[in-house]
């Protein structure tokens, strides 16, 4: 297991940052409730029914699982996988943006956006770039790879 290309390493570097980050959203909701632009409060002023801190705590959840699929993806060069993170990762950065227009995000929140956009273009760009200069017959789906391999 190793990273064999450009696109792996944008997909690496990108969950181990959603990794690390989860996991302060798991260990201390509130500083990345802090570093995204939101009012922190403190837990014990929170009212009744202010589930912000299990929300943010299932968000860090997801974050952290997902940086571990984008390492293991990137470690076993899962091609398929990172295609499939470009366009959604494009729609997290309409919806994450839409909402900061709309007025109901702060502008800080941006910044995971612009992360979300930046990393669909990077690994759109290495993915793109990788199969203009792979041979003819391989520049599909990569199942020529693994006939090349077998031939």
């Amino acid at each position: 297991m190793k990273i064999r290309d450009a696109s792996g390493w944008t997909m690496f570097i990108f969950g181990i940052l959603a990794f690390l980050l989860g996991l302060v959203g798991l260990i201390r909701p509130e500083i990345l409730l802090s570093i995204l632009g939101f009012d922190v409060v403190e837990r014990a002023q929170r009212a009744a029914g202010d589930y912000t801190i299990v929300f943010m705590t299932a968000s860090s959840m997801a974050s952290f699982n997902m940086g571990i699929y984008y390492v293991f993806a990137s470690l076993n060069d899962v091609k398929v996988f990172y295609r499939w993170t470009v366009p959604f990762r494009t729609v997290t950065f309409l919806v994450f943006t839409t909402v900061v227009i709309l007025g109901f995000a702060p502008v800080k929140f941006l910044g995971v956006g612009v992360w979300e956009l930046a990393g669909a273009v990077a690994t759109g760009s290495a993915l793109y770039a990788e199969s203009q200069s792979k041979p003819e017959g391989l520049k599909k789906t990569g199942v020529g790879k693994q006939k090349a391999k077998r031939g």
